[in-house]
């Protein structure tokens, strides 16, 4: 039987992804996710890549998903007026107020509450932490003076880090309210928020989808701040799916410190029963070259092995030469990896008896059924996707297969590990309905005779409840 992977794949769209033979290539080599980034982005060009997707998907028979990523409040520094090499000792004034041309002297700074929530002593970093300063003093208004600790060449609208300071700034910042609404209007199916510190954070951004959204879209918390890491457990009640993102957090906290976190955050996700996403350069020199570093390999397969259920391409595949190509390069690492035994999940069964309980208790049980009986595929009926998150949490060898009449959720799916939605809108007894389910799954070459199959249906079938029946099956000729 055809070796298909389980973990999905992110691809960043972007001008080396505009046309519809190029997006057709990601997606037959494994593509799973489109991810749309709000930093980059101009309105047109989303809508109409949106549409192109979509049509795809209609040609093709494939589900792919759009991630609105929403840039959350990145810091700048302004436009120099020409090359400027500052120096270890060297003393630079950080100015918010009207907008100016920087020298080694003054250099503008887009985050104007900047003065009033810089301390003494604090640390400033700009471009991925290669400058670092020092906060001497600030005047409280619109000037904080800063001393070089580590000095370098700075440059026009570099990024900035403030790792030990309080920043009182919304997550949500003006620009994001906006590319939310739009994200809302083209029915993205995820948004991702940046800069998650607090669970508040992702409660605004739920309103404004309830305002915006005739349908629940899903949000991911973008980990990248040390206080998010702090503030975990309760970031995980308040979203759908965790992006460790690597290249902010690397910058944030000590870089030799994220493997660990980056563990310590999937296993949260896990216990969560939420989907992670790995981000941040997995391939990154596949954007010139044919060929990755042994390093990154390594680095994309332990990824799949600490349990992701995606890793994420960014510059690779939105700017990069070879976008087909590093999609088919990860495809290939994934399935190799994937099936190791080295794979563990957290294995604790569902214990608090929320009046979800019963159909957590059967997925977790028809996961564990699917290993023991070595069942090729899981097959679940849901409106709300609910079955499918909690099915794939639990890493079972078989495939998931979701069937539902919610043409919505069955693109949404498609970041989980392991799933494969399908449109299905024949509810009649719970048998015939199981039995058309059955065929539907050996007709797309998931089933073949004498395999083992096991079902999930919430019974009486027509009301579309939670789940309550588990049923195993061996397929046979006739049910083919």
């Amino acid at each position: 039987m055809l070796k298909r992977k389980k973990t999905k794949i992110v691809a960043t769209l972007g001008p080396a992804t505009s046309t519809k033979e190029v997006l057709k290539g990601m997606l037959d080599e494994g593509a799973d996710v489109f991810r749309i980034n709000f930093s980059h982005a101009n309105y047109d060009d989303v809508a109409e890549r949106i549409r192109i997707i979509r049509e795809l998907n209609d040609e093709f028979g494939y589900n792919a998903a759009i991630l609105g990523d929403l840039q959350g409040p990145k810091l700048r520094v302004g436009v120099m007026k020409e090359e400027v090499f500052v120096n270890p000792g060297d003393e630079i004034i950080f100015a918010t107020g009207e907008r100016f041309e920087g020298t080694k002297d003054r250099v503008y700074m887009t985050y104007k509450q900047f003065p009033q929530d810089a301390k003494a002593g604090e640390r400033i970093l700009l471009d991925d932490g290669k400058l670092i300063f020092e906060v001497v003093s600030s005047n409280n208004v619109d000037e904080v003076t800063a001393k070089v600790i580590q000095g370098g060449p700075l440059k026009s609208k570099k990024g900035v880090n403030l790792p030990n300071t309080n920043i009182s700034q919304p997550a949500l910042t003006e620009k994001d309210i906006e590319d939310a609404i739009f994200a809302c209007s083209q029915q993205v199916d995820w948004i991702a928020l940046s800069f998650v510190r607090h669970a508040e954070d992702l409660m605004q951004l739920q309103d404004l989808i309830k305002e915006h959204s005739e349908n629940k879209i899903p949000i991911i918390a973008k980990i990248e701040k040390p206080e998010a890491v702090e503030n975990i457990d309760k970031i995980v009640a308040y979203c759908d799916g965790l992006m460790v993102a690597r290249g902010d957090l690397g910058v944030e906290i000590p870089a030799q410190e994220v493997p660990l976190i980056q563990k310590q955050l999937v296993r949260c996700a896990k216990k969560a029963r939420i989907p992670v996403i790995i981000a941040t350069q997995m391939m990154e020199t596949m954007i010139d070259s044919l060929t990755p570093t042994r390093a990154e390999v390594n680095d994309v397969a332990n990824s799949v092995m600490d349990g992701a259920d995606a890793v994420m391409l960014s510059g690779e595949t939105s700017v990069g030469k070879y976008p087909v190509q590093v999609i088919k390069q990860m495809s290939n690492i994934i399935k190799s990896v994937e099936d190791s035994p080295l794979i563990k999940v957290p294995q604790s069964p569902p214990h608090i008896r929320t009046k979800r309980y019963i159909t957590k208790s059967i997925c977790f049980h028809a996961a564990n059924m699917a290993n023991e009986i070595n069942a090729q595929a899981i097959s679940t009926l849901t409106n709300s996707g609910y079955t499918a998150f909690q099915i794939s949490a639990w890493r079972p060898s078989a495939h998931i297969l979701v069937f539902t009449s919610n043409r919505r959720i069955l693109t949404q799916l498609n970041l989980l590990w392991g799933v494969k939605a399908f449109y299905y809108d024949r509810f009649v007894s719970t048998d015939e309905t199981i039995e058309d389910v059955n065929k539907l799954a050996c007709d797309k070459g998931y089933l073949q005779e004498g395999d083992m199959l096991i079902s999930l249906a919430a019974m009486p079938i027509h009301e579309k409840g939670m789940v309550n029946t588990l049923r195993v099956t061996e397929i046979t000729k006739s049910s083919m």
